[in-house]
Formats: structure tokens, C-alpha cells, sequence
């Protein structure tokens, strides 16, 4: 490294998020702009250590040590290169990834780990203003016609990948715009949809061909397409939420989380949301159900819309401060996780059962009938036990109640079901070393094949089958990077 005692000279500095009672009033990005003379400074921390564990961390595997040497010594031309080898899109990956690498961080042993997130996203803007990142075409064209079918990060990372082996790549996406979740599911102060926008420009200069509005399946039968590409790939994602069956759950002012930030995300972008289908949160008591991202998502949505208030409820008990011995470093830890959306306005309830929704009058919700658990641990180690603690039964009023308890599996009709291809036990696409299904020539990536998971594991999951995709269709080896 350029700096090797930078670990011990510099401390851990992250971006200042702007002012609470500022960006509550907009959907702008959460940051101050970080001089770059202080990422380079982050960049010297990275210690080359023997074995980096932070690749351990990183399911792409990115080359962490090496590019950020390359940002200590300010040659932003190699770290660009290096950042690319392994991940398409790291401006994603940078703003919302929750840095698994960072967790597994050997500075983190005993220190704060080094700003790995903030120095990817921070490399790949530095080489967009640089002119460094530019469209890669194929020097020769196969011949071979591919379609991907959805435009989230797996689709896209796919299509991209097999349109630079040389294929003539159409990537399908039902909704008007390409993205997926990133586009429609994660709120604009999160992720700036320009963001988006522009690396779309570098992958149809690269040859991809885009079609929105084609919802596989249902406005175009599946058959159509496949009889008129020699390859599918199937990167729908796991689009199927999971409900709360219980007492009152068909009364009005209930919905599924997604169903309310994609409606958030198209208004910020100018669409015009019918009266009789918005879902808004001004002056509402809103309860978020569900302790993940998501549910996080949704409260500082219903913050920036002026909610009276703001409750979230979590089933499982609440995590330990600090990282809790049973995932100790260079796991994934086990602890307490607050976001800026938490900070921003919200109480926050854990061991919380929802036992049944109560509504007015007017068929519209107005509370929920709450129990607090005790959550028993198992003498084998298993799952703790969840038992219902007596006499703790509470009434919380509400409004606007928003699911946000996570995804089961791909929606099994449709698509899916017109190809036939075969599901796992979890109901997802059932899928070989190659990412194939079980009909020839079909594969499948992202949640579509793995059930709902990480940006950059979907990021990784299409990079993988376009690498199986190529390969069969040069009936050999594929000349994509491992």
C-alpha cells in the first residue's frame, strides 16, 4: 500500500448527511459532497493485509485492496478498471449496499473499518466527471439473439455483460421504466434515479436494445419470444409479498409496502397518481409492519409526506447494540441497525405480534390489536421459541398501516407458469451451476432464482448466468470473466 501505517494515522470519517429539518422537505440525496483529498485519506487506512477478508465480505468479490490503493495514489484511471473488473454498476452497489465488505474488514477488528462503500461510489463518480467511463461495445457481433426478461439489477448486469460478449441483447421490463426496485421500490433520497438514467445511456451505446411496457406473460405471451430468440433469461425478481392474514386485513388504509414507495417514487417523477388509488401519509398515524430495509424505506417516505406520526413494529426481538458473540468478525454481524429514515422521526417497537386489525365506520383502519412476546431460546441451538406474554395485549392507533414483512417467491403466473420451468421448495426458478432451468436454452438469475436478497448479490447472480448463457450458446467456454 501507498501509506501502509495509514490505518493508524487517519480515524474513520464518513459524508455529513444534510440537516434532518432540511432534507425531510425533499426527496434529494441524504449527503454533503466528501472532498475527494479526504477519501484518498480513507483510501490510505486499507492496511494489505495478508488475507483480505473483505473479499470474504463482498459476494462480487470485489478487488477492495487493490483499488483502493489506487485511489490513495490518485490513478483513478486503473481504480475505475479495477472496481469494473468485477461489479457493472457500483453506483448502486455504493449508495445502497449495507457493505457486508466493511463488516468483514481487518482494520475492523479492533478499529472502525475503512470506508470501503463510500470509496466505490466515490471511484465511479470521479470516473464519470473524469470521462473514464465510456460504452464498451463488442469488437465482433455472434449473431446470437438473447432476451432478458426484467430490468433490475440482475437483468440489467446480464444484459449488459452479453451484449459486451457480442450478442444482440433485448432486455424486456413490464413498467415504463427500466430498474426495478432500485427505480421503483428504493425512495429517491436513497438512490437518484439519474443515477440510473446515465448508465443506461453507456449500455444502449453498447448496442443493448430496450423495451418497456412489455409485461412477459401477460402483454406478450412468452412463446412469442422465445420462438424468436436462440436464449432467455429470466430475471423477474421474487415479486410475490408476504401477508398478514389476520382479522381485518381487507379494511382500507392497508397495504403492501412496495405497493406505496412505487406509487412514492412515480409522483417524484412527475406521474399523476388517480385520487381514488393514492396512498398518502399527511397527517396520518402511520405503522410500518416490519424491521427491514424496506419498512426503513417506507418511514422516511411517510416522514417526507408529513405523517402525524410514525411507529414501527418488529416481530423478532431487538438486536444487541453491538455485535452479538454469535456472529463474531469476520461474519456479517448480528446487532442493531439504525438508518438516517430512523433518525428522522419514528418510534420503533420490537417483540411485537399483530394480532388483528380494527376499523371504523367507514370500512378504513384505525388501530391494530398489538401483544408483546417473549422469544425462548432452544436448548439445541435452533430458532428461539415465540410465546405471547400475558396481559401485555395494547391498542395502536393508525391511520395508514404499510407491510413491509419481506418477499415469498417469484409470482408463480404468468410468465413462469406459460414456460413451465420447474420451482425449488421455495417456489423459486429452479436453476443448474450454469443458471439454466429446467427447459433448455431458459435461464434464470436474481431473486428470480435465489428468493429476495441484496443488490449485489442480484448484481452477482447475473453476471453468473451471463457468463452460463454465453457459454452454451458458444457451445463451449464463454469468453466473459469468471
Amino acid at each position: 500500500m501507498g501509506k501502509i501505517t495509514g490505518f493508524m494515522e487517519v480515524e474513520r470519517e464518513t459524508p455529513r448527511p444534510r440537516a434532518v429539518v432540511e432534507r425531510i422537505k425533499d426527496w434529494d440525496e441524504l449527503y454533503h459532497e466528501f472532498p475527494v483529498q479526504k477519501l484518498q485519506e480513507q483510501a490510505s487506512r486499507c492496511m494489505d493485509c495478508g488475507i483480505p477478508f473483505c473479499h470474504n465480505g463482498c459476494v462480487l468479490h470485489n478487488l477492495i485492496p487493490a483499488w483502493n490503493d489506487w485511489v490513495y495514489r490518485g490513478r483513478w484511471e486503473e481504480a475505475v478498471a479495477t472496481l469494473h473488473r468485477t461489479n457493472n454498476f457500483p453506483e448502486f452497489t455504493g449508495r445502497v449496499c449495507p457493505a457486508l465488505c466493511e463488516a468483514s474488514c481487518v482494520v475492523g477488528i479492533n478499529r472502525d473499518p475503512v470506508t470501503i462503500r463510500e470509496i466505490e461510489r466515490t471511484i465511479v463518480e470521479e470516473g464519470f466527471s473524469r470521462g473514464l467511463i465510456v460504452p464498451q461495445p463488442a469488437a465482433e457481433r455472434t449473431g446470437k439473439r438473447v432476451a432478458v426478461i426484467g430490468g433490475g439489477p440482475a437483468g440489467m448486469a446480464a444484459a449488459q455483460q452479453l451484449t459486451r460478449a457480442g450478442h444482440q441483447v433485448t432486455l424486456f421490463e413490464k413498467n415504463e421504466h427500466v430498474g426495478g426496485l432500485l427505480r421503483f421500490g428504493i425512495p429517491d433520497f436513497k438512490l437518484d434515479k439519474r443515477v440510473i438514467d446515465r448508465r443506461l445511456r453507456q449500455m444502449e451505446a453498447e448496442g443493448l436494445t430496450i423495451r418497456t411496457g412489455v409485461h412477459v406473460g401477460v402483454t406478450m405471451a412468452a412463446a412469442e419470444i422465445r420462438d424468436s430468440h436462440d436464449a432467455m433469461l429470466l430475471t423477474g425478481g421474487a415479486e410475490q409479498p408476504r401477508d398478514l392474514t389476520v382479522s381485518g386485513r381487507e379494511l382500507g388504509g392497508i397495504h403492501f409496502a412496495m405497493t406505496y414507495l412505487t406509487q412514492q417514487n412515480r409522483r417524484v417523477h412527475g406521474t399523476a397518481i388517480p385520487v381514488t388509488e393514492s396512498i398518502f401519509a399527511l397527517g396520518k398515524r402511520v405503522v410500518v409492519i416490519g424491521g427491514g430495509d424496506t419498512g426503513a424505506d417506507c418511514v422516511g417516505t411517510a416522514i417526507r409526506q408529513g405523517a402525524a406520526s410514525v411507529t414501527q413494529i418488529e416481530l423478532l426481538p431487538k438486536p444487541p447494540k453491538d455485535r452479538a458473540p454469535e456472529t463474531p468478525w469476520p461474519l456479517w454481524p448480528h446487532q442493531l441497525r439504525t438508518s438516517t429514515s430512523h433518525l428522522e422521526g419514528c418510534d420503533r417497537l420490537w417483540s411485537i405480534l399483530t394480532k388483528s386489525f380494527e376499523g371504523g365506520a367507514d370500512g378504513r383502519v384505525k388501530g391494530i390489536h398489538c401483544v408483546r412476546l417473549h422469544w425462548e431460546p432452544r436448548e439445541d441451538g435452533g430458532q428461539p421459541r415465540m410465546r405471547e406474554v400475558a396481559g401485555s395485549e395494547f391498542f395502536l392507533e393508525a391511520d395508514l398501516v404499510l407491510l413491509a414483512m419481506g418477499f415469498l417467491h417469484p409470482v408463480p403466473t404468468g410468465m413462469l407458469a406459460e414456460l413451465g420451468v420447474a420451482l425449488d421448495a421455495r417456489g423459486n426458478v429452479r436453476v443448474d451451476e450454469r443458471c439454466m432451468t429446467s427447459i433448455s436454452g431458459i435461464f434464470a438469475a436474481g431473486d428470480m432464482a435465489t428468493g429476495q436478497s441484496l443488490v449485489l448479490r442480484a448484481i452477482h447472480g447475473g453476471r453468473k448466468a451471463a457468463r452460463g448463457v454465453d457459454g452454451w450458446l458458444r457451445s463451449g467456454e464463454s469468453v466473459l470473466p469468471a
